[in-house]
């Protein structure tokens, strides 16, 4: 076969390794433990990528110049630019309907955004959240990650070919451009592994995947160097071919089998590279035997043409899935690949062909590339006016109420309006304190007594409450906190933790520099095992038996001597330290269980209700442990929100009708407002 063969020929098995590419990512999201290396089928793709765009390149006559850019510019935006931006835009939509803004989904609106311009990776990667963690499986937009690595090679991918066209010395110098680049590539990502703790960076970065796509590129260059490469006869029965294709099938198998969470794209991604790439090689212009007949049959060739399609449609549905009903069952999960190929197929028939393919668009390759760069800008914009106007269409009854679910007081401007809290940061080894105290107010700044507040998350999230007693009290509050660093957190026995060790000795230090005597030393935190995350339920049982353990009962002793000794110094200077008594704890999320659409969750399957006698129960040693620590210190109080929390037999998420927590334990805006009262009484 000559070098023009090679280039115009169509090759089915081709479209037969983007549907194995395709169907192994599929069914990882699907259920990881059916192919728990099937996320690099994305390398597959990768090798396939930087294969075919070198060959679509090579087929077409030479132009050099700009106009040669313009050309490959327009040919890449007509392929992936009208799919992907119908793909977000719905997506944009779909997600303002059902998902509300949650940890789970704090970055996947910027995600999206990122996503129009090919940037989502590095957003992803700047995240601190690896690609196998709850925040990414929540994101509708994760996927887009390989879009932008591609997008990014494709800008660099021309500067670095171009030359291949004027034949002779130009193609030894791409072929030495890309070698150079390939090898850099590789090298990083070795020595980020090298390293270690890079992992996330390791595989969501272009510079780390370079050598993926690069090795495709440097295939077809390879062969296209080789001239009669493929042209060898073709043996009748056992030919040196037949041990070679078996030999990739069997690594592609293990690669997608075995690859391992935090070890992409190096070492576990040289597998899925090193068998595309002799896969390709070797059936090209000869795909005879079992190998080639599988990968060009009709089934598979068809799932390739569409792979595109379904890699851009089967996350966003696979995620909306686990917000509402759940993913969990056979019947969910065949629904949702259903859905998955009507919706990719709807895509490849009336937006991928006629665009790509068809005669509609401007005429010139410049005015394609502006259009699909105001495409891009206009779709980014579509997406952000979508999720600033949430609230006015969302089906999610969070979204539709935020002041009543986020405790962000965002209401209180208005019922306040001449009154404003001032807040700042107060540098603290380790982080950041917030300092909030009334600006310009009638009646001036009140009290000047300092309220701190110290703890973890549950200290954050007192938020509305602290910025409500401002404005009413005066005075000003430091407000400490950091996720699951609670001060006297009587769960020390759960396990030790260097880092909040450290930050709660920095808070304390802090405190005692600054605490006059008439203070108040505020201690909320978590200080039950909680029943349920966002995204996993706990078993209620073995909670309750962990909290009765011996090592429990040890490590709260432990902790109150501790607590003791160092909070003794603050409390005889006069500051009056208040605890906070462990609230209950929910057996499920509410704002994952209060609408109609995700009431059947499995994360829900426990109710959102706990008898109050069972509370009382996982809270009784806790709360001793408290007692103790606050009559060892002169002054000191516990102060209790259950009452207001669960005033009857039965602890509800709600009370009449308005949500009292956001998650399994976190108080909502509302429930801020209902304890303000109380908590006002407790301080004064």
């Amino acid at each position: 076969m000559q070098e023009s063969q090679l280039r115009q020929t169509y090759v089915p098995h081709i479209d037969g390794l983007r549907a194995v590419a395709v169907l192994s990512v599929i069914l990882y999201h699907l259920k990881a433990s059916w192919l728990p290396g099937g996320f690099t089928g994305v390398d597959v793709f990768f090798v396939i990528s930087g294969f075919v765009v070198s060959a679509s390149v090579d087929r077409l006559p030479a132009v050099g110049g700009w106009q040669g850019l313009l050309r490959f510019y327009a040919r890449r935006i007509r392929r992936i630019v009208p799919a992907l931006v119908v793909c977000l835009l719905v997506t944009a939509v779909l997600s303002a309907l059902f998902i509300p803004e949650s940890w789970l989904s704090e970055t996947s609106d910027k995600t999206g955004r990122r996503a129009f311009f090919g940037l989502s990776n590095w957003v992803l990667a700047s995240t601190g959240n690896d690609y196998f963690s709850p925040r990414t499986e929540f994101n509708p937009y994760t996927h887009t990650w390989s879009l932008g690595v591609e997008e990014q090679f494709y800008l660099l991918f021309p500067m670095l070919f171009l030359a291949w066209a004027r034949g002779g010395r130009g193609r030894a110098l791409s072929l030495g451009l890309f070698a150079l680049a390939t090898l850099a590539s590789l090298a990083y990502a070795l020595r980020l592994v090298a390293q270690g703790g890079q992992e996330i960076q390791a595989f969501y970065v272009t510079t780390t995947r370079f050598w993926q796509l690069g090795a495709g590129v440097l295939l077809y260059q390879a062969m296209s160097l080789a001239g009669r490469f493929t042209a060898v006869p073709v043996a009748r029965g056992i030919s040196w071919r037949s041990p070679v294709l078996l030999l990739a099938v069997a690594a592609l198998g293990y690669g997608l089998w075995s690859a391992r969470p935090g070890h992409s794209p190096w070492p576990d991604g040289l597998w899925p590279v090193l068998s595309t790439g002799v896969l390709l090689a070797v059936l090209h212009g000869h795909p005879q035997g079992w190998t080639g007949r599988a990968l060009s049959s009709a089934p598979m060739v068809w799932v390739g043409k569409l792979s595109y399609s379904l890699y851009l449609w089967h996350w966003p549905v696979f995620v909306l899935f686990r917000w509402t009903v759940g993913l969990e069952t056979v019947a969910n999960g065949a629904i949702a690949v259903l859905l998955v190929f009507a919706l990719a197929w709807l895509s490849w028939r009336w937006v991928e062909q006629p665009l790509r393919h068809g005669a509609r668009g401007p005429r010139t390759n410049g005015r394609w590339v502006l259009l699909g760069l105001a495409v891009l800008v206009l779709g980014a914009g579509l997406q952000s006016a979508l999720v600033k106007h949430q609230r006015h269409y969302s089906l999610s009854t969070v979204s539709r109420h935020p002041l009543d679910w986020y405790p962000y007081a965002k209401g209180l401007k208005k019922e306040v309006p001449d009154c404003q809290v001032v807040e700042s940061q107060i540098p603290v080894a380790g982080g950041q304190a917030r300092l909030l105290q009334r600006g310009d107010c009638p009646g001036g700044s009140g009290t000047g007594t300092v309220l701190f507040v110290a703890g973890d998350s549950h200290a954050l999230v007192y938020n509305e409450l602290l910025r409500r007693k401002v404005v009413q009290d005066g005075g000003q509050v430091r407000l400490y906190g950091s996720g699951g660093c609670a001060l006297v957190g009587m769960q020390g026995w759960r396990g030790p933790n260097p880092a909040c060790d450290a930050y709660t000795r920095n808070v304390l230090d802090d405190i005692q520099a600054n605490a006059r005597a008439g203070d108040v030393l505020f201690l909320p935190g978590l200080r039950v095992p909680r029943l349920a995350e966002q995204y996993q339920l706990f078993d209620i049982a073995q909670v309750q038996a962990d909290l009765a353990s011996p090592a429990a009962v040890s490590g709260r002793a432990g902790e109150v001597a501790v607590a003791i000794e160092q909070l003794r110094p603050l409390a005889e200077r006069g500051v009056r330290i208040v605890f906070e008594a462990p609230k209950p704890v929910l057996p499920a999320p509410p704002y994952r269980c209060s609408d109609v659409f995700n009431r059947h969750n499995p994360i829900c399957i426990n109710g959102m209700e706990i008898p109050r006698a069972q509370t009382e129960a996982m809270r009784a040693p806790v709360l001793d442990s408290l007692k103790q620590v606050a009559a060892a210190l002169p002054g000191a109080t516990v102060w209790d929100p259950l009452p207001l929390l669960c005033p009857g037999d039965v602890c509800k998420p709600d009370l009449d009708g308005r949500p009292l927590y956001f998650d399994g334990d976190h108080l909502s805006g509302y429930g801020n407002r209902v304890l303000l009262p109380s908590f006002r009484e407790q301080v004064r």
